[in-house]
């Protein structure tokens, strides 16, 4: 999510800062962004950086740029907003000033809610409701002082020195990820950044420097790149980078060749922005999770606009989505009812309003959706709070109309989906779920904080163990696919939280490879499915963990039954659960983790599989067709 370019150039000749910042923003359109701006700084500027920015898409930004008429520029930095802290607003947009320097961020801090106060203790003024621009006026305030105790007149080079220092000081004092980047007209052929988990990345060119969030900022400008790495200090200029460790030891940072074309590098060299978005799937999770506990150890949503003693009294929940997001649903049912106690029901939105459904002022009602302008997902929304129930909506998009309907909101940090069919907003939809129910968990009593904690705990692993099943069973299943891109149809079978784990994975491959696919609840295979097993059919079987006997030995049970009448069984079973492998065709390993949260880890290999099989077949993967990314018609 979000996009960051930076430049550096020899001389405010010319507007080749200008027209580097708005080529490298246009090249980063592919990450979705709901504003955009600028902030150019060259010899002479007592008022500070020159900002310019406006919310909506870059059109915008250029008929700002076009009124405004900045001169030109010796270093500039700029940024595409996909909003996370505050509306989607052009005083939210990036770039944010404070004093003499200009700063843009991507990424979340955590701890910005004592640092805002610290900030306005200060007696500074604050505008917008970022935690960027508390890092702005925080680099403002060091700098500033750092200046000040120098006592004396310094050179440019001194002052972008005394930058970098403030810049680490500031960096020292965040928690969470941010890539941030930052101009002074005082020192105005620098920039100074900074990274702690968000990417950030170097372009060497002749006579100036790039900097971007990938190489697609800079792509058309040069080929030549050095990876920045965690919590290390950048200083660029147009003749030098400097990179300092978090020792504050100066170091040479890799290098490469770019072998990717402009168009390729949008998808940050993946084939495909579904491949690329699939591998994006640990940080999804990742920054869904940050920033959910406060400082007295308690879970927080983002907008909580109900009465705590009203979700006290809730005695049903009902979750209303469509086609992925439903099936994340299901997931959710099953955590809620266990950690709550509360009965959850699952509901197509656009089932729900036509079949007069039992809802009450003591309903909660669960709305998922990606976009947040799905319109089946819109009215039954609509229809909830017409029978007195309250909503909280679970979106992946700041502003849009199912988060500003709702009464609450819990966002899904997955930055924009490109590829049509969903697959890292359905992890993020999940793991949003699992937060929602510790949080009701928490505050209704169910569980101890302690207990909160360290289901908060198992979550916080989840993204390593998504990244061991993409870096060891990939390639695998990629293989898989190609193998079987012949084959007319396949059935997935799951139980318990497996079940929606098979729906989804049938959705998928219908979705993008236009075959049959049905999921199953395995217990139902005797009750009729099984008549649909023949020789050499693919049946994914998705087994629960052996830590759960009861459930694990019928599934393997199943198995038994399945390829005793000639399917191929391909199973996703725990690393070391070895009785599976008698029963097996083809099995995919996935990290031993506990069962609630086994859909973030055996969902991943169908996805790839889906997409494989797909692309065996010549098949668009990003653009199926007939689909739409959001459906906003009933």
């Amino acid at each position: 999510m979000c996009g960051i370019v930076g430049h550096v150039g020899p001389s405010p000749a010319s507007d080749r800062t200008l027209s580097v910042l708005m080529d490298g923003l246009g090249r980063l359109e592919y990450r979705g962004y709901d504003s955009a701006g600028i902030a150019l700084v060259a010899p002479g500027q007592p008022d500070g950086p020159v900002v310019v920015k406006a919310a909506g898409k870059l059109d915008n930004l250029r008929a700002a740029l076009d009124e405004a008429a900045p001169a030109p520029a010796t270093a500039g930095i700029g940024h595409t907003r996909w909003a996370t802290h505050g509306g989607p607003t052009t005083v939210n947009a990036h770039p944010h000033r404070a004093g003499h320097v200009a700063v843009v961020h991507n990424g979340i801090i955590e701890n910005f809610r004592p640092l805002r106060e610290e900030v306005e203790a200060a007696g500074r003024e604050l505008v917008s409701e970022t935690d960027t621009e508390v890092v702005a006026h925080l680099l403002d305030i060091d700098f500033a002082g750092r200046l000040e105790a120098a006592g004396e007149a310094l050179d440019e080079a001194a002052v972008a020195a005394v930058l970098v220092e403030s810049m680490r000081a500031v960096a020292a004092r965040l928690e969470g990820t941010y890539t941030l980047l930052a101009v002074t007209p005082l020192a105005p052929g620098a920039i100074v950044a900074s990274r702690s988990t968000s990417p950030l990345v170097i372009g060497l060119g002749e006579g100036e420097n790039f900097l971007g969030s990938d190489v697609a900022a800079f792509v058309a400008f040069t080929r030549s790149a050095a990876e920045v790495e965690d919590d290390q200090v950048v200083l660029v200029t147009a003749e030098a980078v400097t990179v300092w460790d978090a020792e504050a030891r100066v170091v040479e940072p890799a290098t490469w060749e770019v072998s990717w074309d402009a168009s390729a590098a949008v998808k940050g060299g993946y084939a495909t922005f579904m491949d690329k978005e699939i591998h994006e799937q640990p940080t999804a999770v990742a920054d869904t999770l940050r920033g959910r506990v406060d400082e007295r150890g308690e879970l927080v949503l983002d907008e909580m606009r109900i009465d705590p003693a009203v979700l006290r009294r809730v005695d049903k929940i009902i979750v209303i989505a469509c086609g992925t997001a439903a099936y994340a649903g299901h997931v959710a049912k099953y955590a809620i009812e266990h950690w709550c106690r509360i009965p959850v029901e699952v509901e197509l939105a656009h089932e729900f309003r036509y079949r007069d459904p039992v809802v009450s002022e003591k309903t909660l009602t669960v709305a998922i959706s990606q976009s947040g302008e799905t319109m089946d997902t819109i009215q039954a929304v609509r229809h909830a709070r017409e029978q007195g129930s309250k909503v909280l909506a679970i979106v992946n998009t700041y502003g849009s109309t199912i988060a500003r309907e709702a009464d609450a909101v819990l966002y899904t940090h997955a930055g924009p989906e490109v590829a049509v069919a969903s697959t890292k907003a359905f992890l993020a939809q999940i793991t949003a779920c699992y937060l929602l129910g510790l949080y009701l968990a928490q505050l209704r009593g169910n569980k101890w904080p302690d207990e909160v904690a360290d289901y908060l705990t198992d979550l916080g692993r989840m993204p390593d163990k998504i990244q061991q099943v993409l870096d060891t069973q990939a390639e695998t299943v990629q293989a898989l696919g190609a193998e079987l891109a012949d084959r007319p149809s396949f059935l997935f079978l799951g139980r318990h939280v497996g079940f929606p784990v098979a729906l989804e994975g049938a959705l998928k491959l219908k979705e993008l490879a236009y075959v049959h696919a049905e999921g199953f609840a395995a217990g139902e295979l005797k009750h009729g499915p099984i008549a649909l097993i023949e020789e050499g059919l693919p049946v994914f079987v998705i087994v629960p963990t052996p830590r759960r006997p009861v459930l694990h030995d019928k599934v393997i049970a199943n198995i038994q039954e399945i390829r005793a009448r000639g399917a191929r069984t391909i199973v996703i079973a725990e690393e070391g659960d070895e009785a599976v492998a008698p029963f097996a065709d083809d099995v995919i390993r996935v990290p031993a983790t506990p069962t609630l949260m086994w859909p973030l880890l055996t969902v991943v290999p169908l996805q790839v599989f889906a997409a494989a099989l797909a692309t065996a077949k010549g098949l668009d993967v990003d653009q199926p067709r007939n689909l739409a990314k959001s459906v906003t018609v009933e």
